[in-house]
């Protein structure tokens, strides 16, 4: 067995909590959304987990959780690296919309396709796959590595970058990896072997 990966979407944003579509917009957490940073840190301190080194987008919602985790590990300095490699799906010209706004202007039906298919991009936007071109090298040859040499990894990202990375890691096919929900501030962690496959998953959801 390798090493320990542990993925985690950032807690409830300013605008989720507005049912807004956030995109690349740089929006802060919410008071409700700190609070699951830490308890996400207290789940992963429960674990005995120390990590090596931590992986966040350029969007601050995923920077201060991966802080706040941090802060309940007692590990406030760990080496972070940053990259929009890990942002979240570009929405486009939905970024800022009322998502029931939306579906008044475009109809539920469009709505629906830009933000369940896998492969149709909203108008100016990412569609998933497009966010999955930008996430899989990055976590092929930036953070997969960290993985393999045994480290413990935290990567604090976003929902569709980590629906993304996910669907490489579970093997998912586009059809099931639409229908996959990551909730905001819940933990998952991989237990990597050394040839990258995975051999153990666990979702540290709260009790």
């Amino acid at each position: 067995m390798s090493g320990t990966l542990v993925l985690v979407r950032h807690g409830q944003s300013e605008w989720n909590l507005k049912n807004l579509f956030t995109g690349w917009r740089d929006v802060d957490l919410t008071d409700q959304g700190r609070a699951e940073a830490r308890a996400a840190g207290e789940r992963i301190r429960q674990l005995g987990l120390k990590f090596d080194i931590v992986f966040t987008s350029a969007l601050q919602r995923a920077q201060r959780t991966a802080s706040i985790i941090l802060d309940e590990l007692g590990q406030p300095d760990a080496e972070t690296m940053r990259d929009l490699a890990l942002n979240e799906r570009d929405y486009g010209e939905l970024s800022g919309l009322n998502k029931d706004d939306a579906r008044k202007k475009w109809g539920e039906e469009q709505v629906h396709i830009w933000r369940r298919s896998y492969d149709v991009p909203p108008p100016g936007g990412e569609s998933l796959r497009d966010t999955g071109a930008r996430v899989w090298p990055y976590y092929l040859h930036v953070i997969q590595p960290h993985v393999l040499r045994g480290e413990t990894v935290l990567v604090a990202a976003h929902g569709n970058s980590l629906r993304a990375l996910i669907m490489a890691l579970d093997g998912l096919t586009p059809e099931q990896v639409v229908r996959l929900e990551l909730a905001t501030g819940v933990p998952v962690v991989y237990r990597l072997n050394a040839d990258s496959t995975v051999a153990a998953k666990d979702i540290l959801a709260a009790q």
